[in-house]
C-alpha cells in the first residue's frame, strides 16, 4: 500500500461491499463475477483476500491510483475488479489494460 493508502473501517467497509457486488455480476455471456479490468480474465472471487499465493483472487483496483488522487480513495466510481497478482504488477503506475477479446483462435 502507498503513503496515501487509508485501511479505515469505512474503506473495508466499501471493498467488501464492491467485492460483493462484483462476485453477483452477471457478464454478457451469462457468466457470474467481474473479470478483471487489467486483463479481462475470471477472477477467483472463492478466494480468501489473505490467500497471499494465489494471483487469481480478488483485489480492489483504483482507475486513477491513490498516491496521486488520494481524494479518490473511497470514491466508488473510481474502484475496478482485478487479480491481485495484475493489480501487484500494475503497482502504482498507470493503467495498461488489455487490448480486448479475440476475434477467434489464432492456434
Amino acid at each position: 500500500m502507498g503513503k496515501n493508502h487509508k485501511s479505515t473501517r469505512r474503506m473495508k467497509s466499501l471493498r467488501a461491499k464492491f467485492r460483493e457486488a462484483c462476485a453477483a455480476q452477471v457478464n454478457d455471456d451469462g457468466s457470474v463475477g467481474a473479470p478483471c479490468w487489467l486483463c479481462p480474465r475470471p477472477i477467483d472471487y472463492d478466494a480468501a483476500y489473505d490467500d497471499w499465493k494465489n494471483d487469481w483472487r480478488f483485489q480492489l483496483d483504483h482507475f486513477y491510483v491513490v498516491d496521486e488522487h488520494p481524494e479518490l480513495q473511497e470514491d466508488w466510481d473510481n474502484f475496478r475488479a482485478s487479480h491481485a497478482g495484475c493489480n501487484n504488477r500494475r503497482s502504482n503506475k498507470p493503467p495498461r489494460p488489455a487490448i480486448g477479446n479475440r476475434s477467434q483462435s489464432w492456434v
